[in-house]
């Protein structure tokens, strides 16, 4: 009889990571300011038809929402800091942030704060920031292909900048300029099922498609004479797999706001685990990536009686990490 094979030391790990964010999820239904400060007692759930009704129709969609953010920047941050080979790089890149916030700003000045047109302007944007660098990139006569899409992001993500700037001049400031300002701190505080269901099924094919081409990443970041004799189309397939990122990218950003930091430095984490194949380190980033919105967004929901904007959360964390990480590291190769 052939011999049954236990998982590998890294499928372990991946499935401990698992684990740990479905323990995360289960334990912050219970985090938040009702009925007392931080921690619900789960008997509260069987006795107090408002716990019910408050964990159901709001902790739960938002706690999803939390997940599939992190889970979505993170994929797209690893996928864009492989194929520019830049650690630098966020699923911001591309011109799809700013595109995103120029579309939200657009909306609430001009046409009105209905939620539903906040989040449609806010993703057509950033969808249009990224076909935009595209465009630009192919008129650029500097470089390869990776520095001119480089180039070509920098600039749209400028003009749409100065976009909102200009918006920002004209809004009221009374009325306009608060919730623009407000829309760009990032926050889930308004989800529910239905912003839920419009958007897990773009963040999850997206995910889906990244995840099945991750085999091919590390393919991607060769230069397309190598990629080519190893039987890659580089150009089609970079395309492909960016442009999933960024669909889950502005999926989210659209619900959300502009969130940064997750993108950039998860995939940092990621990599310090599992190394820089991306068979694992892009499913990992995905789970760790997931809890680190989960938790960021527990704190911004129960720390102050008053909710925390969830960028701030997220840039703060994030910057302490990604400090962390940098000085242990460079301590680390002192020390060797």
């Amino acid at each position: 009889m052939p011999e049954k094979t236990s998982p590998s030391p890294p499928q372990r790990t991946l499935l401990l990571f698992g684990l740990i964010a479905l323990a995360v999820l289960a334990v912050s239904l219970f985090i938040g300011r009702y009925p007392q400060p931080y921690l619900m007692p789960p008997r509260i759930l069987v006795e107090d038809t408002l716990a019910q009704r408050l964990v159901l129709y709001l902790r739960l969609p938002r706690l999803l929402m939390a997940f599939l953010m992190g889970m979505a920047l993170s994929a797209a941050g690893f996928v864009m800091q492989m194929v520019f080979r830049n650690p630098l790089v966020s699923p911001g890149f591309l011109g799809v942030s700013q595109g995103a916030a120029f579309g939200a700003a657009l909306t609430i000045l001009w046409i009105g704060q209905t939620a539903v047109i906040i989040q449609v302007m806010a993703a057509l944007f950033a969808f249009g920031g990224m076909l935009l660098s595209f465009l630009l990139a192919r008129y650029i006569r500097f470089g390869g292909w990776h520095l001119r899409l480089v180039l070509a992001g920098i600039a749209i993500s400028a003009l749409f900048s100065s976009g909102v700037g200009v918006i920002k001049y004209l809004a009221d400031p009374l009325k306009e300029l608060p919730d623009i300002v407000f829309w760009m701190l990032g926050g889930l505080y308004s989800i529910t099922w239905d912003d839920v269901l419009l958007v897990a099924p773009i963040v999850l094919i997206s995910a889906l498609v990244m995840y099945l081409m991750r085999w091919r990443l590390n393919i991607l970041t060769l230069n397309d004479e190598s990629a080519y004799s190893l039987g890659a189309a580089p150009g089609r397939e970079r395309f492909v797999i960016l442009f999933a990122a960024v669909a889950g990218t502005a999926a989210v950003i659209a619900v959300s706001g502009l969130v940064s930091w997750i993108g950039l430095i998860v995939p940092h984490i990621a990599r310090r685990v599992f190394g820089a194949d991306s068979q694992y380190t892009l499913p990992a980033s995905m789970l760790i990536g997931g809890v680190f919105g989960v938790v960021c967004d527990n704190i911004a929901r129960s720390l102050l009686a008053g909710e925390i904007p969830l960028g701030i959360i997220t840039s703060l964390l994030g910057a302490a990490v990604f400090v962390l990480i940098f000085v242990s590291h460079h301590a680390a190769g002192k020390s060797t």
